[in-house]
């Protein structure tokens, strides 16, 4: 009897047990999936996001706008506490409390990736913002992403014609509009990349319905949204991307041409400016030589693009489901990927960027995911696989990774990937 008694109330504590930070709830919140957590933990893991990624099943909660406290107490979950409490006693000053040590519950509490109580806080996972909408904070397709030296991202936020900028902990900082010099008019973003003296170069055109292959603008601004110069583009439908070559401080920007209706038809390059605007080279040209004699190495609709310390060029290529590899001279290397969903295979890649150690991180919109290779093409392992339309990504020098989506219009920074 006594033994059924001791099995029951361990049953009882695992059940009233917070699996992020491993001790009896505190200040218990629900959530839509009816999964409880400590309002202290969700907090921790939602920073100055306003999304919280449930650890158990993967729902996502949009925060009210009260914040955290505003979210469903768990009534029961308190008052069972508070009675489990006054039966054990009070947890004594410097014990952790933790009683789920070496329970299956401790995976919800890893990927959390923090505790709280006397134990030693880490950052969290992820933190996600933004969500639908024209407010600060919020975003109508949230496309490009850039983070400076300093920590800031920078969101191009295409229809609500703006730049935002965050901290890496999800706050929001400010905004500027993208406004174009010379023509009394605004544009819809599609990408943003930081040069090396810190300034914003965005590319993108204004949007007109009688007229979708409007011409389009390279602008550069400085981190305040002051506008410095710009030059014009070629008028197209497609949208573009843009990095930066800091060691030449060349602008390289994608192009696709074409028949909009036909996408066999399309052809993609990537022209390479100088910050005057100045066209000073093309890679992947589908009318070079290269392009005529390798034909299934030719750009089809370049999606966006990276250049790594080497100055070697990376190209997403959505049309041909694969990423383009080329040397700071524009010559091909190399192309990996390939249509499909199994391990190192891509289904409309989009953003691309590289980290510190040269491996190549890609959004893979179409399989919903993000993906990590080496420097040679070699797949490493998914980033993330719960992704919906993963859009843009961007390396910190602090080692987050941040990504956009374009499903629920959200940001996401990953603290560990």
């Amino acid at each position: 009897m006594a033994a059924a008694l001791s099995s029951l109330r361990e049953d009882i504590c695992e059940d009233l047990t917070c699996s992020i930070c491993l001790e009896l709830f505190t200040r218990p919140k629900m959530l839509p999936c009816q999964h409880t957590f400590c309002q202290d933990c969700i907090q921790h893991l939602v920073g100055g996001g306003i999304f919280f990624l449930c650890p158990y099943c993967r729902q996502l909660t949009r925060i009210p706008a009260q914040g955290v406290p505003g979210l469903p107490d768990n009534r029961m979950a308190s008052s069972l506490c508070r009675k489990l409490k006054r039966q054990l006693g009070e947890i004594r000053p410097g014990h952790s409390g933790s009683i789920l040590a070496g329970t299956s519950r401790n995976v919800a509490a890893l990927d959390a990736g923090q505790r709280h109580g006397n134990q030693q806080q880490t950052e969290p996972s992820r933190i996600m913002i933004g969500g639908e909408g024209s407010r600060k904070g919020e975003f109508r397709c949230a496309v490009g992403v850039a983070v400076s030296d300093e920590g800031e991202i920078f969101v191009a936020d295409h229809r609500n014609q703006r730049i935002q900028v965050f901290t890496l902990r999800g706050a929001f900082v400010r905004q500027f509009p993208t406004v174009v010099p010379d023509e009394e008019t605004m544009m819809n973003p599609d990408d943003v990349a930081l040069d090396g003296e810190g300034n914003l170069w965005v590319v993108g055109k204004q949007f007109v319905v009688e007229k979708p292959d409007s011409t389009g603008f390279a602008v550069r601004y400085t981190k305040q949204g002051i506008v410095q110069e710009k030059f014009d583009l070629l008028g197209i439908r497609w949208y573009r991307g843009v990095a930066v070559d800091t060691r030449r401080n060349h602008i390289l920007i994608t192009q696709t041409v074409g028949d909009w209706d036909n996408q066999d038809k399309l052809c993609g390059e990537v022209h390479v400016f100088r910050a005057d605007g100045t066209l000073v080279g093309t890679v992947g040209a589908h009318n070079s030589w290269w392009g005529y004699l390798f034909r299934r190495q030719r750009l089809k609709y370049p999606a966006f693009l990276t250049v790594d310390g080497d100055g070697n060029v990376f190209v997403t290529d959505c049309e041909n489901h694969c990423v383009f590899v080329y040397n700071e001279d524009g010559q091909f290397l190399f192309q990996f990927g390939g249509e499909g969903s199994g391990d190192g295979q891509l289904n409309d890649p989009q953003g691309i960027c590289t980290d510190s150690a040269g491996n190549i991180v890609v959004a893979d919109m179409g399989n919903g995911r993000v993906e990590m290779f080496d420097k040679t093409g070699k797949f490493l392992r998914h980033v993330a696989t719960d992704a919906q339309r993963p859009l843009a990504v961007a390396m910190a020098t602090q080692g987050q990774l941040v990504v956009t989506d374009m499903h629920h219009d959200i940001v996401t920074i990953f603290g560990n990937y």
